[in-house]
């Protein structure tokens, strides 16, 4: 395993007590990292924790607040943290899940990328990886909101890597196929079926290959792509 080199570099992972984020939190200490983790399960994965619920500003600013004291200013932010919601047709689908998920997937990613970028731009150095989902590509049925939310985070993504790349800043997406982490406990084993049923691989994806590839994304090396979309999906992305 290549440890890209980030000694002295502070990173944040949001949801990083579980599955994707917990091995990124991995990867990133192994390679060097101080890290801190934003979740709403208070773990002790992280060189700093906090209890934060990334839909909620205010809970935002203070987990930025207590990192930067613990830690010092944040150069990476990785942000993991999502909910998938249930598996019906659009129909059926109830209004408040509907909003609960664009505001975790969508207005979190929002929120934590308004909460860093400040401080990036006034140091001239920046890595943020925001996790999508191969849903927000080609659009899961009876996903509606986990779908659409995640493609708003792939054009959240485009439009904040366009508008920051006057800095050393990068700013770019992974677009995972399913991983079996404890975000199948929200779905369907029909729906579950369907999403191995598209990767090429005949396999789910596994969350330290995830971590590989997210902990290059967010190293110094990564220094001219930005505003881009990695693919993570084996194989079933069709662009």
């Amino acid at each position: 395993m290549n440890s890209y080199d980030l000694t002295g570099k502070t990173a944040v992972v949001t949801g990083g007590a579980q599955g994707i984020g917990l091995a990124v939190v991995a990867r990133l200490k192994a390679s060097g990292a101080k890290v801190a983790v934003w979740d709403m399960q208070m773990g002790d994965a992280g060189d700093f924790n906090a209890a934060c619920d990334i839909a909620d500003t205010a809970s935002v600013r203070a987990a930025l607040d207590g990192t930067r004291t613990a830690l010092g200013p944040v150069d990476i932010l990785v942000n993991s943290a999502g909910i998938a919601g249930p598996n019906m047709p659009i129909p059926d689908y109830p209004d408040d899940d509907w909003t609960r998920i664009v505001e975790v997937n969508l207005t979190g990613t929002f929120n934590t990328n308004k909460a860093v970028i400040p401080g990036m731009r006034e140091r001239n150095y920046g890595r943020i990886l925001n996790i999508a989902s191969i849903a927000g590509k080609e659009g899961n049925p009876n996903a509606c909101a986990y779908s659409a939310s995640k493609a708003g985070v792939i054009g959240f993504t485009k439009s904040a890597g366009k508008e920051n790349a006057d800095k050393n800043i990068a700013i770019n997406c992974v677009t995972p196929a399913a991983a079996r982490t404890p975000i199948f406990d929200q779905m369907s084993e029909e729906h579950i079926g369907y999403m191995l049923s598209k990767i090429p691989r005949e396999r789910f994806l596994e969350v330290e290959e995830a971590a590989n590839m997210i902990a290059w994304i967010v190293s110094a090396e990564n220094s001219f792509t930005t505003g881009a979309v990695f693919d993570l999906s084996g194989g079933r992305a069709t662009y």
